[in-house]
């Protein structure tokens, strides 16, 4: 999945993820697509998911409906990444 997107966008999506959860950049480094997110990392816990959308939004200059807030947004790595990737025009 991630062959196929510019690598700047995955680089950027990791460094957020470091900046807005307080993660060693090592240990996001190391996600994979497959890499579950929401109920995973208890640095991303319910108040965090707001912070973690603004954050989406700022950096990436889009804006998140809330008919596209779902369970699976969050699921993994992958699923935020390909999900960042739609709403830049890359899939």
């Amino acid at each position: 999945m991630t062959d196929t997107l510019p690598a700047s966008l995955d680089a950027d999506l990791r460094a957020l993820l470091a900046d807005v959860l307080g993660l060693a950049p090592a240990r996001v480094a190391a996600f994979t697509a497959q890499t579950p997110l929401f109920g995973a990392l208890p640095e991303l816990d319910s108040m965090a998911v707001a912070g973690l959308f603004t954050a989406l939004e700022d950096s990436f200059g889009f804006i998140l409906e809330e008919d596209e807030i779902d369970g699976d947004l969050l699921e993994t790595y992958g699923a935020l990444l390909a999900f960042v990737a739609r709403k830049q025009g890359h899939g």
